[in-house]
């Protein structure tokens, strides 16, 4: 099982160098990927006083595409990860344009989680349709792969057309992973039918264990190989220590995990440094 850790957006603040720090450390841990949280616009609850969303515009978000340009040039090894992109609120071929840079950029080493999202105010400021998201994602993907491994292609969506068009360049992976984030029945469908993994969002339980065997069902419905799908899981290191981490760590290996990211969101630390050392202390102790 692959160990990666999840980039603290929220907490790290806006220093390049802090950036660095912590992207050449978790590397030179031997971390085997970072993974990025994904959100344009924070909301503002001034006005909004029954907000329930775990964000607002309180929230720092760094864009996970220029950031990966930054990664891609101070890192050598680490997979670059969004999870997750919220694709449907952004132009396809855009962002097809977007993730082609950054895997030359990087070598190859991107891997893109996409998920639906869960706020439209992100939908509304970005001009796109928060009610038809779901099956505008299917769309997007099937799209996304076709520019990524032919120069020229005809495309025609229901949200979009290309006619004889392409990007240039190329990506080095062609095409570019996608694996998709949330626990709805039709993510988990989606994922077994067209995505190359899946991201749990939940600790290694027997809901964990029934939401694998449906990913796993539908890609044989799908006729495709179960076993080829990733599946990424999530271990929060806040209100846990070294045994309990390490006890989680096990149980999604056996849940068939082939991958884990580290968070350390949520914990209280004092500064962006304290990231740092606190991943520093789970190579140590936890992994």
């Amino acid at each position: 099982m692959r160990t990666g850790v999840v980039f603290p957006q929220t907490e790290i603040g806006s220093d390049p160098a802090v950036i660095r720090d912590y992207a050449q450390t978790a590397e030179g841990l031997g971390c085997t990927h970072l993974l990025v949280y994904d959100h344009v616009l924070g909301a503002g609850t001034a006005n909004r006083p029954n907000w329930r969303g775990p964000y607002t515009s309180e929230s720092q978000f760094h864009e996970p595409f220029v950031l990966f340009g930054y990664l891609a040039a101070i890192t050598q090894h680490m997979e670059l990860v969004t999870g997750v992109l919220i694709l449907p609120q952004r132009q396809t071929a855009l962002v097809a344009k977007q993730t082609a840079e950054v895997d030359i950029l990087c070598g190859g080493r991107l891997r893109l989680g996409v998920g639906v999202g869960w706020n439209a105010i992100e939908y509304d400021g970005l001009g796109q349709d928060f009610g038809t998201r779901g099956k505008r994602i299917e769309e997007q993907v099937r799209l996304l792969r076709a520019l990524w491994s032919d120069t020229v292609i005809d495309f025609d969506g229901r949200w979009d057309t290309i006619e004889q068009a392409g990007i240039n360049p190329l990506p080095v992976q062609r095409p570019i992973p996608i694996w998709m984030g949330g626990s709805a029945e039709a993510v988990l469908k989606r994922v077994g039918e067209m995505g190359d993994g899946w991201f749990p969002q939940m600790r290694p339980d027997n809901e964990a264990r029934r939401m694998i065997e449906r990913v796993r069902t539908y890609a044989q419905e799908a006729g495709r190989d179960a076993n080829s799908i990733g599946i990424e899981a999530r271990l929060n290191l806040r209100g846990g220590d070294p045994d309990s981490w390490q006890q989680q760590i096990e149980d999604w290996r056996a849940l068939g995990a082939t991958h884990i990211g580290i968070n350390t969101m949520g914990m209280g630390l004092a500064s962006p440094q304290e990231h740092i050392r606190m991943i520093e202390r789970f190579a140590k102790t936890g992994g």
